[in-house]
């Protein structure tokens, strides 16, 4: 075990020298976290209300590929990112 000696920095000092360093080590590690998420599932309902259309409006642009979904057995999810990736900004058409 190794010891320190701190002569020029006062306890107050080195407990707040001390508390920014973890504080930006563990944002650092929330940013990576983050990042590492995988993206939220949304069900069939869910997907349908997150963009104001039926169910079978979604349906048929699952079939056409407007959108793209997943699942597994029988279960379709569509991923958020594919939800939002499938709405287009409306140019606006000068008058």
């Amino acid at each position: 075990m190794s010891t320190f000696q701190f002569t020029s920095i006062e306890p107050h000092q080195l407990k707040q020298e001390i508390a920014a360093t973890v504080r930006t080590e563990l944002r650092l590690m929330l940013e990576e976290f983050k990042n590492l998420q995988p993206d939220d599932l949304l069900t069939r309902k869910e997907a349908a209300q997150f963009l104001k259309i039926s169910l079978s409006t979604l349906n048929g642009w699952k079939k056409t590929g407007k959108i793209i979904g997943c699942g597994t057995g029988n279960r379709v999810y569509f991923r958020r990112s594919e939800v939002e990736r499938c709405l287009q900004p409306l140019s606006m058409k000068s008058r």
